[in-house]
């Protein structure tokens, strides 16, 4: 008498995929996710260059010293096309963080770098000041 012998192989189709199958979805996933990923990290950088493109002014608070119980003197550097006026706001704060100056700086100058020293007065002694932002002058010359 013969013995039964075993199937070669199993059922095809009937167990699931094949680890053929599995290897190649699992490459197409890989590039798929790698071109979602290129496409992301280019949105953010065009997003980034077109956020900073359309800043015509910028500032930069390079330094400050308090004058007085009532004043800070703030040192701001502003970048803007030589024919934009532009308006910096200029914060300053006591101890406890209370807000205790707060003042809005034209420059209007015809140039496009600007160094200049402005005095903010506050309503008590302040231990800071900060440069909120920088804008262009929505007001005309």
């Amino acid at each position: 008498m013969t013995e039964p012998t075993a199937r070669a192989g199993l059922p095809r189709g009937r167990y699931g995929r094949s680890a053929g199958d599995d290897a190649r979805t699992d490459r197409r996933l890989k590039i798929i996710g790698g071109v979602l990923g290129a496409v992301l990290v280019g949105a953010l950088g065009w997003a980034g260059a077109v956020y900073i493109a359309g800043q015509p002014v910028s500032g930069e608070l390079t330094g400050f010293q308090v004058l007085s119980d009532t004043e800070v003197e703030a040192r701001i550097a502003v970048r803007k096309p030589a024919d934009v006026a532009g308006v910096c706001t200029v914060r300053s704060q006591a101890p406890d963080g209370l807000e205790v100056g707060r003042a809005d700086f034209r420059f209007d100058d015809d140039t496009d770098r600007i160094h200049r020293a402005v005095v903010l007065r506050t309503t008590q002694r302040a231990t800071s000041a900060e440069l909120i932002g920088c804008a262009a002058d929505p007001e005309p010359r």
